[in-house]
């Protein structure tokens, strides 16, 4: 894990993202002595975010067999 002096976390900031990104945690230290932990936020998908399909098929006929297994 790196840690960086504050005013190197000004002058590298975009470096230091990627880094963040890749290794999952740099520090940043303070002139006081106070060091502060940049990590990277976890994107959160939906469980019901799936890829499409393509599917020759119109909407009728999607409509005629929902209505079909309804009946059923």
């Amino acid at each position: 894990m790196q840690v960086y002096t504050y005013s190197e976390a000004r002058q590298k900031l975009a470096v230091i993202l990627d880094q963040a990104e890749n290794t999952g945690k740099v520090l940043i230290r303070r002139k006081d002595g106070r060091t502060f932990a940049l990590i990277p936020e976890k994107i959160a998908s939906s469980p019901l975010d799936v890829p499409s399909i393509s599917a020759k098929i119109s909407s009728q006929e999607i409509v005629d067999i929902i209505r079909e297994g309804r009946e059923r």
